[in-house]
């Protein structure tokens, strides 16, 4: 059963990381025409050319997600090749192993300005193309909006501070902006987010695997030791939940945060 997504219109930020670029492939072979929003560009350009022959139209926009200018000139461009926008899936994000405590970096010496730099990239980066995405959404009475959050943000991670406080905005965020949109604009207004759970991504990758045997490191063992599934989920597993939350299938859905984590989230340890 398909999720009849022909003919959408859909921005993905990061839409050239790890799972920003699956999102990207799964919405196309749903026949949705995509804005892939990054500042990687050849990362972007070896994306866009994977799908040249794809079904929808696949086109790349340089964009710096942290900074509300660069937003605003992306969804102009945006609008202007595409038409108009129905989806926004927001996945810029990461985090920095200066904000991540460590035997070697304790959390009275986190550097502030690395802080601000990662609460940008996962919080106010979401923030800005919302914004840009809502204000075309409320004209038109309808639109959704994903956000890609994490399970940080409903279970602050040990040592993974700024990450964890940022993605807990974001999901704050998410429930904020669900019922403004819906109670002040249109109920077609939907707004929800993705939980990950520990995702092997070249994002943090230093964290999980070892880079010299391949194998996993105390902290990735750790993880995999916590999670009911007994393994790491891959980028992939993240699209079910997002088509369906794009689609029909979830016109009741709004202010939900849902967990694709392995059961981490579920599980107390003992």
């Amino acid at each position: 059963m398909g999720y009849n997504l022909k003919g959408k219109k859909a921005v993905i930020t990061g839409g050239a990381g790890a799972i920003g670029s699956e999102i990207v492939r799964a919405l196309s072979a749903e026949e949705v025409d995509i804005a892939v929003w990054d500042l990687d560009a050849k990362a972007v350009e070896k994306l866009t050319a994977e799908l040249s022959d794809a079904p929808s139209r696949v086109i790349g926009i340089p964009c710096d997600s942290t900074d509300p200018s660069s937003v605003g000139s992306a969804m102009e461009q945006t609008v202007g090749e595409l038409g108009t926008v129905d989806i926004l899936v927001n996945g810029v994000g990461g985090s920095r192993k200066t904000t991540t405590t460590s035997e070697t970096l304790t959390f009275f010496d986190i550097d502030p300005g690395d802080m601000r730099d990662v609460i940008s990239l996962n919080y106010t980066s979401t923030v800005y193309a919302s914004q840009r995405a809502g204000r075309i959404f409320a004209s038109r009475g309808e639109g959704v909006i994903v956000n890609i959050a994490s399970i940080a943000g409903l279970l602050p991670l040990t040592r993974a501070l700024t990450y964890s406080d940022s993605k807990a905005a974001v999901v704050s965020f998410t429930r904020w902006l669900a019922v403004h949109m819906a109670t002040e604009y249109s109920p077609r207004i939907r707004v929800n987010a993705v939980a990950p759970g520990f995702i092997l991504t070249e994002q943090n990758r230093f964290l999980l695997q070892d880079g010299e045997t391949g194998g996993l490191t105390a902290r990735g063992k750790q993880v995999v030791a916590q999670t009911p599934m007994g393994r790491l989920g891959s980028a992939g597993e993240i699209t079910g939940v997002v088509l369906w939350l794009v689609s029909d299938s979830a016109s009741f859905v709004t202010g939900a945060v849902i967990p694709v984590d392995g059961g981490f989230s579920a599980f107390s340890g003992v």
